[in-house]
């Protein structure tokens, strides 16, 4: 059992049996069965999507300007900013 807060109360046995009773009596929130935990999968949903694995992390500095265009636009501005530089690059390396 973890390390509790000081000042933590707990239920006695009876209370603990009227609790666990109350809980068991509704209908919407049965405990899981063996079969049903057994097909539990990691669910993702929160935080940062997966990448790709293919990125590189870097620290550059921008004009003010230029970053606050691409947060205008919500939510995605580094995917944005990153594929106005991809565009840039694939536009300047046929000037050659």
């Amino acid at each position: 059992m973890p390390k509790l807060k000081p000042g933590t109360i707990l239920p006695d046995e009876k209370e603990d049996a009227a609790i666990t009773a109350a809980a068991l009596s509704d209908p919407d929130a049965q405990p899981l069965t063996n079969e049903q935990l057994a097909n539990l999968r990691p669910a993702r949903g929160r935080g940062r999507p997966a990448g790709s694995g293919t990125k590189v992390q870097v620290t550059m500095r921008f004009d003010e300007d230029i970053v606050e265009a691409f947060k205008r636009d919500g939510d995605g501005w580094q995917s944005r900013m990153n594929g106005a530089l991809r565009q840039w690059l694939v536009e300047h390396q046929h000037a050659k």
